[in-house]
């Protein structure tokens, strides 16, 4: 169900008093939910919740996020026509464009899923020490790639689905070990919120810290802008 309200961690949020609604370019009306805009509240209360998600999920063993992956792309999936007609019903795009937007979704959470529990992802690298090499000993040097904490993730117009909420850029965070901020896009909030609620689902039931994941709404620039200069992210 759709209530217009912020994801903040596992909890709808509607602090604010700033209002908007999505368009239905099919029949030339707006549509009737409102959404709520975030307030600067609650952006510094999405971050934080991220930030300390990151301590434990950065953390997280590969099958763990995989099984987290995996569980979003079964959520999605469980949305079954609600999203279909959603999708539709914000972005004027046809059915067969919407189920196959939906598909390649599942198919870049299952395939990230796939990716870090094989686990090559991290490029780990050992050089190992030489202590009689002249005319200076050689130093042990390990390396690896680590997750580097709370990302924030803008929805793109043209695609609701593979390029916003649980799209690549989402799929890639999580499965690093980045907890997520999605900035929704206005023209598909309803869409956007769909899928949060699956994220939401997916983390609750394998278990992730709760602020692995929230979607703040906003028609204009002044809560991405306030995102992506929180000192937070």
């Amino acid at each position: 169900m759709i209530t217009g309200q912020n994801y903040i961690g596992n909890k709808h949020s509607a602090k604010g008093n700033k209002t908007y609604k999505t368009f239905n370019p099919q029949l030339n009306i707006e549509n009737k939910t409102l959404f709520t805009e975030a307030t600067a509240q609650e952006i510094d209360e999405a971050v934080q919740l991220a930030s300390e998600a990151f301590k434990t999920f950065r953390y997280f063993s590969g099958k763990k996020k995989a099984s987290f992956l995996n569980a979003i792309a079964d959520e999605i999936l469980a949305l079954e026509d609600e999203l279909i007609k959603t999708y539709c019903m914000e972005s004027g795009l046809p059915e067969g464009r919407a189920k196959g937007e939906r598909g390649r979704t599942v198919f870049q959470l299952r395939s990230f899923a796939d990716f870090v529990n094989e686990g090559s992802w991290v490029e780990a690298s050992i050089d190992t020490a030489q202590q009689d090499r002249e005319p200076l000993p050689k130093p042990d040097l390990r390396k690896l790639l680590i997750p580097i904490g709370p990302v924030v993730v803008f929805g793109a117009s043209n695609f609701p689905l593979a390029y916003s909420t649980a799209g690549g850029d989402t799929a890639a965070a999580l499965a690093a070990g980045c907890p997520v901020i999605v900035k929704s896009h206005p023209m598909h909030a309803g869409t956007g919120e769909l899928v949060a609620s699956a994220i939401i689902k997916a983390a609750e039931k394998t278990g992730m810290p709760n602020g692995v994941f929230s979607n703040l709404n906003s028609s204009g620039i002044q809560v991405g802008t306030q995102l992506v200069q929180h000192p937070g992210v």
